[in-house]
């Protein structure tokens, strides 16, 4: 049955399309310091430059090169919106099993944690996060990071819970009860795993949502702090020359695009074959 969902995954037209533009963009970035040269390097002499021959997507109000600038932007978006996908979907998905696996009290405290995170609209409770965890620890990297994943796990959480709902009482969690394995056990050891393949999906599918809500808290100035290039603050440096600079603004905007879209291609596809399946 494995084996069966990869191959007709890998058939899929979505998922195909998908991969590749996520790929190509990713493999990009990942050469960006063998490919282009020093995004930091400041050149007065070349401001606001145009595209040319010797810089491909321009230069920005200091010179910078845009293309070195758009490519090392997305090394650090890309591997940060993994990073909070991946830690949301472990913290998340733990929580949802505990819910709905014990129930009771636990499942009514968790149940309306998550209910008041799901009121509040997802950008609002990003910027308020990530507010008071700059204002608790300082703007770093990690601190960003940290307050996205506090708002992320839960829905994770949710299509979690509903799973584990399912499946705590069909017949292998049966047995293993009646044979004398522990809760715990039985909750790692089978429900978990078995609940596993929706997240994957749902984990697909959230990179792109991520990628838009740093580029969000970057275009805000709550993101990643400058010099270090991302690609929501290198929007947010060019907005005052929307009109006699486009290009600053342009190539970022369109990898967040493009790269929003082919995850967003490859967790409809993964979707698809899953419910199929």
């Amino acid at each position: 049955m494995a084996s069966e969902f990869v191959s007709g995954t890998f058939q899929s037209g979505m998922v195909l399309t998908g991969i590749a533009i996520v790929a190509g963009i990713a493999f990009l970035c990942c050469l960006a310091s063998l490919v282009v040269g020093d995004p930091y390097k400041v050149s007065m002499d070349e401001r606001l430059s145009p595209p040319s021959l010797k810089h491909p997507f321009g230069t920005d109000q200091l010179g910078r090169d845009m293309l070195s600038r758009v490519l090392h932007g997305g090394r650090v978006s890309l591997v940060i919106a993994a990073t909070i996908s991946l830690l949301s979907m472990c913290i998340g998905s733990l929580i949802g099993a505990v819910s709905g696996y014990f129930g009771g009290v636990v499942d009514d405290a968790i149940g309306r944690i998550i209910d008041v995170f799901m009121s509040i609209p997802e950008i609002v409770l990003n910027i308020a996060m990530v507010g008071v965890f700059c204002a608790a620890y300082g703007a770093s990297t990690l601190i960003v990071i940290a307050a996205v994943v506090f708002t992320n796990w839960v829905g994770y959480a949710r299509v979690m819970r509903g799973m584990v709902l399912s499946l705590k009482e069909r017949e292998f969690v049966l047995c293993a009860r009646a044979i004398g394995a522990g809760d715990w056990y039985i909750l790692f050891r089978h429900v978990i795993p078995n609940a596993a393949s929706p997240l994957v999906v749902l984990a697909t599918l959230n990179v792109g949502n991520v990628i838009m809500t740093i580029a969000s808290l970057g275009f805000l100035g709550l993101g990643i702090q400058p010099p270090t290039p991302e690609w929501g603050q290198i929007l947010n440096s060019g907005k005052n020359y929307i009109t006699t600079a486009p290009w600053i603004t342009f190539f970022p905007g369109l990898f967040i695009a493009l790269s929003v879209f082919g995850f967003n291609l490859l967790g409809e596809g993964l979707n698809a074959k899953h419910a199929e399946g």
